[in-house]
């Protein structure tokens, strides 16, 4: 079936609101295992592994946490081993 060209079935455009600076100003976050120089991440410390992890138990994004792309993929693999091995559990309450 042909659609109608005419004015009602046309979608209403959706206003934008005008970029405002001050609102917008993020601070960069950094890498804390960069800072401390730590060598390792392990899979038994539940306690900061926890820290990066959502009450549903997603991992959450580096660019929420924070870390560098290094640390974040090692966070990861520590989170899904700790998993594994039940020290964490894979969904949340």
């Amino acid at each position: 079936m042909p659609r109608r060209s005419d004015e009602k079935t046309k979608r209403p455009k959706l206003k934008t609101k005008k970029f405002d600076s001050k609102e917008k100003f993020f601070r960069k976050k950094s890498c804390r295992f960069c800072l401390d120089k730590t060598e390792s991440i392990d899979y038994k410390d539940t306690m900061k592994l926890k820290r990066f992890v959502t009450e549903k138990g997603k991992i959450m994004p580096n660019r929420l946490t924070g870390n560098c792309a290094q640390h974040q993929r090692k966070i990861a693999a520590a989170v899904k081993r700790a998993r594994y091995v039940a020290l964490l559990p894979y969904v949340g309450e």
